[in-house]
C-alpha cells in the first residue's frame, strides 16, 4: 500500500501542476495556449479516468474478497454527488447545443467535451454510488487510479472556475475563442450560453465533492474497521423554529439578490440607483450574517449542556472534512480581511463602506463561530437515549409457580384485577415514549436553521452577486488587477465552504 500511496502522490502533483499551468495559460490573451488545447488535455484524462473506474467497477464485482470492510462514514452521496451530477448533466447538453451552432467554422473539440464530460459523470456518480464506502484489500495498487480521479476532478475544477471568473469579471475573450467573427447556425445559441452559466455553479461543485470522495477512498484503502458507522435517520419531528425561519430567510435573501441582479445589470442604472442597490445587498447580508452569528452562540453553548463524549477514533471521512472547512473558509476571511484592510485604509467614509466595513467583520466572526460550531459537533457521539422499558401488570388469572405471587393472589380480589392485553401494553409504552430532549431540540433547530442560512450565502455569489468589484473602493485602493486576484482565488473556496457547510451541518443534525 505504501508504494501504491508514493506513486499516486506523484501521479496527482504532476497531472495537477500541468493542469494548473494549462488553464493559467489559457486565461490571457497574450499566451498561445487556447481553449481548445486544454479541452484536448482534459478530454484524455477524463477518459483514462472513466476507463480506470469501470475496470475498478469491474474487478470488484469478479471477486467477492475485494471489499471486506466499509466505511459508514464515507458520503452521503445523493446530497453530495447526485443532485450536483444531474444539474452537470444538464449543463453539459446545453453546452453542447450551444456549441454545436459553432461547429461550421470554430473547433470540435469544443462539442467533444461536453460530451466526453457527460460520459465521465455518469460513470463516475455510478461509481462512487456503489463504492464511496469501500476499504479495498485486494490490488492496493487501485490507489493509482484513485489519485487520477482525484486529480483530473480538481483540474475540472480549476477550469470551471477560470472560465466562471473570468465570465463573472469581464465578457471572455479566450486565445481561439472565434465565436465573435463566427456566427451561430441556429438562434437559440445565446439562449443555451446563458443557461449553461448559471449551471457553473452546480458543475464546480460537483467536482470538488468527486475529489473528496475519491481521496476518502484512497485514505480507506487497506484499512481494517471494526464497527460500521452510525445508521441514523433524517426525521425533522420536533423541529419547527429553525426550518420555519431558515426558509424565510432564504426566501428574503432571493428576494433581494433577484432584485440586485437585476438592477445592477441594467446599463441605463445611475450612481444613486446603483448606490441604493448596494446598500439593500450590504444590509441584507449583515441581517443573515448577524443572525447566523447569535444562533451558532446558542449552540455552541449547547455543547456545555450536553456533556455527550467526543469521538476518539481517527476517521478520514471526518478528518477531511474538518482540513475542507477551514481550508475552504480562508478564501472568505482574505476576502474579509483585505475589505476590512481597505475600508479602515480609506478612512469608511459614506454609509456604503461602512456598511462593507461592517458586513467584513461580522463575517469573520461568523466564520469563526460557525467553524468553531461545526467541527466540536462533527467530533461529539451521537446521543444515546435510554428508553424506559414499560411497567407490565401481571395477568392474575394466569397461575404463576412463584409461591409469592400465588400468596398474594389468594388474598387479592380477582374481579377488580387487570387484564394485560397486546393493546394495553401498546397503550402503556406510548405513555412512556420519551419526547425529544430539549437539548437536542435546540441543537437541531440551530442547525437547520445555520444549514439555510449557508444555503442563501451560497446561491447569492455562486450565481453572479460580485459586490467586490460593483463597489469600487476595494479595486481603487488595491488596484483593479490585484483585487480581481484576490476575489477571483478567495471567492470560489467561499462558496465552496458554504456548500461544504451545509453537508457537514446535516451531519452534526443527524448526530444531534
Amino acid at each position: 500500500r505504501n508504494w501504491g500511496w508514493m506513486l499516486s502522490g506523484i501521479i496527482c502533483v504532476n497531472i495537477l501542476i500541468l493542469g494548473s499551468a494549462l488553464v493559467s495559460g489559457s486565461a490571457y490573451n497574450h499566451v498561445d495556449i487556447s481553449i481548445p488545447d486544454v479541452q484536448v488535455f482534459l478530454i484524455f484524462f477524463l477518459i483514462l479516468t472513466s476507463i480506470w473506474m469501470i475496470y475498478y467497477v469491474v474487478c470488484t464485482a469478479r471477486n467477492e474478497n475485494a471489499v471486506v470492510y466499509k466505511d459508514g462514514h464515507a458520503g452521503p452521496v445523493w446530497l453530495r454527488l447526485v443532485l450536483f451530477g444531474i444539474l452537470s448533466i444538464i449543463m453539459d447538453i446545453f453546452k453542447i447545443a450551444s456549441y454545436v451552432g459553432y461547429i461550421h467554422c470554430d473547433s470540435a473539440v469544443k462539442v467533444a467535451f461536453p460530451v466526453v464530460q457527460l460520459v465521465f459523470i455518469l460513470v463516475q456518480t455510478y461509481f462512487m454510488w456503489n463504492h464511496a464506502k469501500d476499504c479495498v484489500q485486494l490490488q492496493k495498487n487501485l490507489t493509482c487510479g484513485l489519485m487520477l480521479t482525484l486529480s483530473t476532478n480538481l483540474v475540472v475544477w480549476m477550469t470551471a472556475v477560470t472560465e466562471e471568473s473570468l465570465h463573472q469579471t469581464e465578457a471572455p475573450s479566450y486565445p481561439g475563442n472565434t465565436t465573435k467573427i463566427c456566427k451561430c447556425s441556429h438562434t437559440s445559441c445565446s439562449t443555451f450560453k446563458k443557461a449553461y452559466y448559471y449551471l457553473y455553479p452546480f458543475n464546480i461543485e460537483y467536482s470538488l465533492f468527486a475529489s473528496a470522495m475519491a481521496y476518502v477512498l484512497w485514505k480507506n484503502v487497506g484499512r481494517v474497521l471494526d464497527e460500521h458507522g452510525h445508521h441514523i435517520k433524517f426525521r425533522l419531528k420536533g423541529v419547527y423554529f429553525g426550518p420555519v425561519a431558515g426558509v424565510l430567510l432564504v426566501i428574503a435573501g432571493l428576494a433581494t439578490f433577484i432584485v440586485y441582479e437585476i438592477e445592477i445589470q441594467n446599463d441605463d442604472i445611475n450612481d444613486a440607483k446603483k448606490d441604493n442597490v448596494l446598500m439593500m445587498h450590504f444590509v441584507m447580508n449583515i441581517v443573515i450574517v448577524t443572525l447566523m452569528s447569535v444562533t451558532t452562540v446558542i449552540g455552541c453553548a449547547m455543547y456545555k449542556v450536553d456533556h455527550r463524549e467526543h469521538v476518539s477514533d481517527k476517521n478520514p471521512t471526518r478528518s477531511l472534512d474538518v482540513g475542507l472547512l477551514v481550508g475552504a473558509s480562508l478564501g472568505q476571511f482574505v476576502i474579509s480581511y483585505f475589505t476590512i484592510v481597505a475600508m479602515v485604509g480609506t478612512g469608511a467614509k459614506g454609509y456604503l463602506n461602512r456598511l462593507n466595513l461592517t458586513g467584513a467583520i461580522l463575517m469573520v466572526i461568523q466564520l469563526g463561530l460557525q467553524n468553531f460550531f461545526i467541527i466540536e459537533g462533527l467530533h461529539r457521539e451521537p446521543f444515546h437515549e435510554v428508553h424506559p422499558a414499560p411497567t407490565i401488570v401481571a395477568n392474575p388469572y394466569v397461575l404463576q409457580p412463584s409461591k409469592e405471587l400465588s400468596g398474594s393472589l389468594e388474598g387479592s380480589d380477582t374481579k377488580d384485577s387487570p387484564v394485560l392485553t397486546g393493546q394495553s401494553l401498546h397503550g402503556h409504552a406510548a405513555e412512556h415514549r420519551p419526547k425529544l430532549l430539549w437539548k437536542r431540540r435546540v441543537l437541531k433547530e440551530v442547525c437547520a436553521f445555520l444549514l439555510l442560512g449557508n444555503v442563501i450565502l451560497w446561491i447569492m455569489p455562486a450565481f453572479g452577486a460580485r459586490p467586490q468589484f460593483d463597489h469600487s473602493t476595494e479595486s481603487d485602493f488595491y488596484t483593479f488587477n490585484m483585487w480581481a486576484v484576490v476575489v477571483n482565488i478567495g471567492l470560489p473556496f467561499g462558496i465552496f465552504y458554504r456548500m461544504h457547510s451545509v453537508a457537514s451541518l446535516f451531519e452534526v443534525y443527524l448526530t444531534s
